[in-house]
């Protein structure tokens, strides 16, 4: 059950590595076709930006699980730990708040698209097209809460993944260079 629980936890990686490879290998093909035999194949363009489309909203999802989202952090770094993690809480609170409304309006919209408007090449009816952001969303908001959980009542400290590469560079640069102190 606890591998279950770690996969379900890397759940928007594992999608967006998907979605990457599809519409990657997607674009090549197009461009394979439009340079080599000088032809275009219309549909590859629709569906290689409406699953870029889902890999940004699904890539903001996974952010807000490594709690690597861009924020405005010096001034939260200058307070005490757990009142700057407080801080970024209530901040977290309101794109919560956000995220709600987000989704509501959006599934009154997706709610109230007709059935005859579909994508223009795909034929896809557009419901379909535009219910993952909604799946996306509401991820992202399990997320925020999740790392907030894990923050305030863990008490687990969140790195940002840019810090922990850095550091991990600057410990492989130094053993690359012994003797030769820090970098």
């Amino acid at each position: 059950m606890r591998a279950v629980w770690q996969h379900l936890d890397h759940i928007e990686s594992y999608i967006c590595r998907a979605l990457l490879a599809v519409f990657v290998t997607l674009l090549f093909v197009q461009i394979v076709a439009r340079q080599v035999f000088g032809t275009s194949i219309t549909w590859i363009e629709e569906l290689s930006v409406i699953l870029f489309v889902w890999f940004a909203y699904f890539g903001a999802s996974y952010a807000a699980r490594m709690a690597a989202h861009n924020r405005v952090t010096f001034h939260i770094k200058m307070l005490p730990r757990r009142l700057g993690n407080l801080v970024e809480a209530v901040g977290d609170a309101f794109w919560v708040l956000f995220n709600v409304v987000f989704i509501w309006f959006a599934i009154q919209y997706i709610g109230a698209l007709k059935p005859f408007v579909k994508a223009q090449t795909l034929g896809w009816p557009m419901k379909w097209v535009m219910a993952p952001m909604v799946v996306a969303f509401i991820l992202m908001t399990l997320r925020i809460i999740q790392v907030n959980y894990m923050k305030l009542i863990l008490g687990i400290e969140m790195r940002d993944p840019d810090e922990v590469a850095i550091e991990s560079e600057l410990d492989l640069a130094e053993q690359e260079l012994p003797g030769r102190g820090k970098v």
